[in-house]
């Protein structure tokens, strides 16, 4: 299987296997939607609260789409292939829980757009990003030109996708696409760390910071603060800020249940 879903500890771990690059093929593309509806379940069923996503070897995450399909394509074709791709990505954005990628060597086209569909980015020392799109006649298809404009601003997303540069890990930290840079050989283990750091948290409390932030980011400020403050308020009524409240008190470690 191209696509490899691993649940341990409320920490799932998606790893993408498809030699030699880690392409975004056709199967990869479905196989990936398939373990993001297992995960919907699981999250729902409160088993998983952190998700990390990878790649296998050491030299790519994901290199980018499957090259080989485009020849062939048409305008409708390729409408129907940067949807399908938007789709799956959403879903992903969607989670109800944090998504980390485990940035582990090249990530590049839908590599890097996969990425940024997480809600966290660690990369290995040695990584690559980049939206080389351009140099096939193209532009970023799966949300690449939105993604990376909100994360790095107009001009560094108008660079990037005008020339297909490829940039370093230490560029892509300076630049705010991801958050940081770990030593080569390390960063699924550094994710994983945060992964179950971030599980410990109340897993309510963590759907209502998500859905503050990214909700907001489609409203006016006075229409984001509101939305803010109605998750806070509705955040009084669980027990996980009960708990959380008495174990401050107490001095002691909280026992979130997500309820």
């Amino acid at each position: 299987m191209p696509v490899h879903l691993e649940c341990t500890e409320k920490t799932a771990v998606i790893r993408f296997d498809n030699p030699p690059a880690n392409s975004l093929s056709a199967t990869v593309l479905k196989e990936l939607r398939s373990k993001l509806k297992e995960l919907q379940l699981k999250i729902t069923a409160g088993e998983i609260r952190a998700v990390v996503i990878t790649g296998t070897g050491p030299k790519f995450f994901i290199a980018g789409a499957d090259i080989s399909r485009f020849p062939e394509l048409d305008s409708k074709g390729g409408y129907e292939l940067a949807r399908e791709g938007q789709v799956i990505f959403e879903e992903l954005s969607c989670l109800p829980c944090a998504t980390i990628a485990a940035i582990n060597g090249y990530a590049l086209g839908g590599g890097m757009e996969l990425a940024m569909a997480c809600d966290i980015r660690l990369a290995s020392a040695n990584a690559q990003l980049g939206q080389p799109e351009i140099n096939l006649g193209l532009i970023p298809g799966y949300g690449g030109t939105q993604r990376l404009t909100r994360l790095a601003g107009t001009g560094i997303a108008k660079e990037l996708i005008f020339t297909g540069r490829n940039i370093s890990a230490e560029e892509a930290l300076r630049i705010g696409i991801i958050n940081r840079v770990v030593t080569e050989g390390e960063v699924l283990d550094e994710a994983l760390k945060l992964a179950k750091s971030i599980a410990g948290k109340p897993p309510l409390a963590l759907r209502a910071a998500k859905e503050a932030i990214d909700k907001g980011l489609e409203m006016t400020l006075a229409m984001g603060v509101e939305a803010e403050a109605k998750h806070f308020g509705d955040l009084f009524s669980t027990e996980d800020q009960k708990e959380g409240a008495r174990a401050f008190l107490e001095k002691r470690k909280p026992q979130f249940k997500g309820i």
